[in-house]
Order: structure tokens, then sequence, then C-alpha cells
């Protein structure tokens, strides 16, 4: 659920900007305070673990995103409905982090493999199940149903979990790391702010620059902090596994490929073939069921033959499925978009487990809550680092191409006079009162950024392959040596 409230809201924001009578920026908020809140308490999840234990933590934080969700849909007003996205993302944040950390404590090593490859259906079923059951809540019944359709889930969970989970002893000696966490609320607070508005406000904007300058040097305070105090909030002397700093950057890059189709290939759909919401979502819809199908197969292939294998063949679908948008234009069908979309889930699915697993198997049990946070930071940014890196090069490549196609459109061009009587004859039927020239330009400048808008797009999916293609590469390097005892058990270690 918290996952999936990552996206759900997204289609909902023309929805939210009329009934509120707010501006687009203004309603933004509603989906930057969530991944704010996100970000700003995974570092705490390790520390209020280990103090409180695991299963207590992790009812209460369902207790309060599923407060948080109802409180959302009975909002009045928009800043209302922030503060209590404020709230359902505080809840949010922990669940994750929390849940992962449970698996590895619950879970023999042997099965782990199984274990996350179903855990990782909420990872990717979540952000790609988002736009299309918003889209149809929103169109066809209420947008407070995205969030009242949380509350019966979170209350069965919070019985269920009461029931089922064991006691995790917590320690009340642990001190609490103040200043890790707060050069790390900030900071982390200060980064995922700047990358969610740096495109509204230009990259290159005083804004831009101030916010991103002061999450590097927050950060990097929080770096110093963390390897001189003996206690902290998160120990980042965890990099010395070198399978889990591999893994790391591995999974950096599946995320980024997992972002680069869930991001843009809706928004082409929409923009340049005219879908809308809830189709664009049907056509995501087969990708989605077969990345959620293909999960626990991964999870089994990794208990049996390890993470290299399904990792590096994952990767190699990824890449070679991206490549195959570059071929993507106007005219290209949903049901192609559907299959391509389908093939890349396929690599997505077998890479992303296999290697969070990896690196997470090589960390002792004792330290597991703490690397399953940063495990999950990483997701957080490398998402939003990743979309604002992607969205640099889109707006870019898009503005350079708009002004090469414009400039080759004179009063000259050959068939430039045919082609504006034929779009006046067209637009003057159905805008009787629509001047002739005024229909042919309009015409032309949306042909020139429909032209633009795929070109560009192409830039950004050559990007995102090639992203793909390094990390095959990158994941040959995951080696597993076997052990006696146990079946398909492993331990992980890099050449």
């Amino acid at each position: 659920m918290s996952i999936l409230d990552s996206t759900i809201v997204n289609v909902a924001i023309p929805t939210l900007q009329s009934n509120f009578g707010a501006s687009t920026d203004q309603v933004q908020w509603v989906v930057t305070i969530f991944l704010l809140a996100l970000g700003i308490v995974v570092p705490v999840s390790g520390w209020l673990a280990d103090r409180y234990g695991m299963t207590r933590v992790y009812i209460a934080s369902l207790i309060i995103f599923t407060a948080g969700s109802a409180l959302c849909g009975l909002s009045t007003s928009l800043t209302e409905l922030i503060f209590f996205r404020l709230l359902q993302g505080v809840g949010g944040g922990l669940l994750a982090p929390i849940t992962m950390a449970m698996v590895y404590r619950l879970v023999p090593r042997e099965r782990i493999g199984t274990a996350m490859g179903i855990y990782g259906l909420t990872i990717a079923f979540g952000p790609a199940l988002g736009p299309s059951l918003g889209g149809y809540l929103v169109q066809y019944v209420d947008w407070r149903l995205i969030f009242y359709i949380n509350v019966p889930i979170g209350i069965l969970g919070v019985i269920l979990a009461s029931a089922v989970l064991p006691p995790f002893a917590g320690d009340s000696s642990k001190p609490f790391d103040l200043w890790g966490f707060v050069t790390s609320a900030t900071g982390l607070g200060l980064l995922l702010y700047g990358l969610t508005e740096g495109q509204t406000w230009g990259w290159t904007s005083e804004a831009s620059v101030l916010v991103l300058m002061g999450a590097a040097w927050m950060l990097t305070l929080y770096i110093v902090i963390e390897l001189t105090t003996p206690n902290p909030l998160l120990d980042l002397r965890i990099f010395r596994y070198r399978v889990f700093s591999l893994s790391s950057v591995l999974v950096v890059v599946t995320v980024v490929a997992l972002y680069a189709g869930s991001f843009y290939v809706p928004l082409y759909m929409q923009e340049v073939q005219g879908y809308g919401a809830f189709a664009t979502g049907l056509t995501l819809m087969p990708a989605a069921l077969l990345m959620g199908a293909t999960m626990p197969f991964s999870g089994r292939l990794y208990d049996a033959v390890g993470a290299r294998v399904p990792a590096v063949i994952g990767m190699v679908i990824v890449g070679a499925a991206t490549l195959l948008f570059l071929r993507m234009t106007a005219d290209t069908t949903s049901s192609t978009i559907s299959v391509w979309m389908a093939i890349r889930s396929l690599g997505l699915a077998m890479a992303m487990m296999p290697v969070m697993t990896a690196g997470l198997s090589v960390i002792p049990t004792q330290e597991i809550g703490r690397a399953s946070a940063i495990n999950n930071i990483i997701q957080r940014t490398a998402g939003s680092l990743g979309l604002a890196v992607l969205t640099s090069i889109y707006s870019n490549d898009y503005a350079q191409q708009t002004a090469n196609l414009a400039s080759h459109v004179t009063r000259t061009s050959p068939g430039l006079t045919v082609l504006m009587q034929r779009a006046a004859a067209t637009v003057s039927q159905v805008v009787p009162s629509f001047a002739a020239k005024d229909s042919g330009l309009l015409v032309i400048a949306r042909a020139i950024s429909n032209l633009a808008f795929t070109t560009a797009m192409h830039d950004v999916f050559a990007y995102a392959a090639i992203s793909a293609i390094v990390g095959a590469v990158l994941a040959i390097f995951l080696r597993e040596q076997r052990h006696g005892g146990g079946r398909g058990r492993a331990s992980v270690s890099v050449e």
C-alpha cells in the first residue's frame, strides 16, 4: 500500500486541482510531501526496530499509515490533505524497510530468494498498478477512494500482524544518534525536494542550486558524523561488504530502468498518441501482471543457482527490450507497446530481487535492519535522481529538436501551403470560426512538438538501454560459492 500510494495519486492531480481550486504547483505538494516524509523517516527505521522491536514498530507504522489514509479521504481543504499526506508518508516510510528486515530475520537463508521474490511483488507491482487503478477510481468513482481503499486493508493488516508476527525483542540500551538523524533527514529531504521540483524551477535556477548544494553539504556532514560516532543511526561501514556495494549500484540501475518505462511511456501515449489515463493504464497492465508472476520464479531461481545468472539474463533482457522503444512513433499501436513493456518487465523481475537479495544476504543478522534501511534509501533516491537525470536529457533534447525542426519551416518549404490548406479544411469542419492560417499553424506546431517529443524520448531510452547493459556487465561479478548442507545454500562474494 505504501509503495502504491507513491504513484496512485499522480493521475488525480488535475481532479484535485479542480476540486480545491488550486494551481498545479500547489497540488503537486500532495505528491512531494509524501516522498519527503518517506525520505526523512527511513533512516530512523533501523534504530526504531532495534530499540522497540520490529513487530511493534511495524504495527505502529501500519496504524499511522491507515489513519493517515482515512484522514486524507476526509480532507476538506488542500492544506488538510497535504498535512495528512505527511502523516501517511511517515507511516509508509517505515513499513518497507521494517518489512524487509523481518523477512531476513524470519526466513532461513537457503529460502531467502523465494521469500524476497514474493516480497518483490510490492516493489514492482505497486508502481505499475498505481496509474491504472488510480485512473479508474478518479475517472469513474471518486478521488477520495484512492485513500479510502487503504483503510480496510490496513485494519486487516494490523489484526493479522498482531496475531501472526513473533515478538522481536528490543534493546533499550541503544542510544539515539540525534545529529545523525538531523543531518540525514535534512540532507535527504533537501535532495528529494530538489530532485522533485528541479524540473519546475529549472536545474540551473538559483532555487535548484541552493537546495541541492544544501543537500550535498548536509549529507557530507552526515557521512562524517556516521563514520566517527560509536553508535551511528545508519552504519555506513556496511559498504565494506563488497557484494552489498555492488548490489547497491545494480539496484540503482534497475530502479532507473523501471522508472524510465513507467514514467515516459504513459506520458508519450497521452501527450502524443492521445490516450486517456485509464486506457494508458490498461495498456501497461499486462506488464505489471507479468512482473508479478515472474518475481516469485526469480526468487526460486536465486535459491537454486544464486544471483549472477538471473541478474545477468534479466539486465540483458531489459537492455534489449528498451532498445525496442527507439522504434516507437505516434503510429505505434497500444498492443505493440504492451508487448514491449511486458518484455522489459520480464527482465526487471528476473534481475531486481536476486540483485537485492544478494547484497543483503552477506549482512550479519544483527545489522540487517540498518542495511535494509540503507537499501530502501538507495531505492528512493535512485528513483528520484534517475528520473531527474532522464528528464533533464529529455528537456534539453526536446528544446533542441523543436528549434531545429522549426528552423526548417519557412514560407518556401515544400508542401507547406498544401499542408496548411488541408489543416484549414479539417479544422474548419469542427470549429467554423477558426481562421485558416491559424489552424494550419496549429497543426504544424503540433507536428513539430510530436516529432521533437519522439526524438527526445528515443534519446532517453537509448541512455536507459546503455545503463541496463552496463548493469549486465557488472552483474557478472556477482559470484556464488556453493557450500554443502542445505538446499541451494550459497554465500555470495565479489571477484
